[in-house]
């Protein structure tokens, strides 16, 4: 790379680190930008997977008031999405380059939908349950294991919007606020994107200078995102995670 490549790879890690912990989607800043430096699109996906590891360590740190009293949730879901990871970085390996291209854009537009729709659901889930006599469940159920279960497979496969979807599961499926949602959804970030980046040393190519550039500017930014992400109220949250959606989806389109 050349000094402003690396200069470019840097920033856009940072970026990618203060988004991925507030929202997620922090890859389609660092990914266009390594294709940009030459890298093919695999090398490209596996460095940015490994570069991203410290920063989702530091956001899941960022947001560690949040975390208090979610311990059970945390390890349950986190023993989900490293199965989950590991499925999706094999998938990474063997599938054709171009499948993500028809895949990703799809699992996007769907997780911007539960966005939108996750404050009417929660409010639809409630009513029928009070009808019901029925107790709200902290931990989601089956459903909730199984589609963060998928959205594991999803995340160790290319991880844009990932947080997305972790964030519209959970927001739907679980009866607690958006903010500490939001910290599990780092730490699982984190869980992904580290077992993917063990499964890529051993069976991946990857450029230690991008990976360096990126885990350095993405610990940066975490931290910077996860002090700002923490004072958003909910409808701030949820439009930023709108918002971010909606670019996501638009360059995986154009892509």
């Amino acid at each position: 790379m050349t000094l402003w490549e690396m200069v470019a790879v840097l920033a856009a890690g940072a970026g990618a680190g203060a988004i991925n912990a507030v929202v997620g989607s922090g890859t389609l800043i660092t990914f266009p930008v390594l294709l940009a430096t030459g890298l093919p699109p695999v090398t490209a996906t596996v460095s940015n997977a490994l570069g991203l590891v410290p920063g989702s360590l530091s956001g899941a740190f960022g947001y560690r008031r949040e975390l208090v009293g979610q311990r059970d949730r945390v390890l349950r879901l986190g023993v989900v999405a490293a199965l989950g990871a590991v499925a999706g970085a094999a998938l990474l390996l063997i599938l054709p380059e171009t499948a993500f291209e028809t895949i990703v854009p799809v699992l996007v537009g769907l997780a911007l939908v539960l966005v939108v729709l996750q404050p009417w659901i929660s409010r639809t889930v409630k009513r029928r349950r009070e009808q019901a006599g029925t107790r709200p469940r902290p931990d989601g159920g089956v459903p909730l294991l199984v589609g963060m279960g998928l959205a594991s497979v999803y995340g160790g496969y290319f991880a844009a919007a990932q947080g997305i979807v972790y964030l519209s599961l959970m927001g739907s499926l679980i009866d607690d606020t958006l903010q500490r949602l939001n910290a599990v959804k780092n730490v699982l970030a984190a869980v992904v994107n580290g077992v993917a980046a063990v499964f890529f040393l051993f069976v991946a190519d990857f450029d230690w200078t991008a990976v360096l550039l990126i885990a350095v500017g993405s610990t940066l930014g975490a931290q910077a995102g996860a002090l700002v992400g923490r004072r958003f109220s909910p409808v701030v949250l949820r439009a930023v995670i709108v918002a971010v959606g909606v670019f996501a989806l638009v360059q995986l389109v154009r892509r």
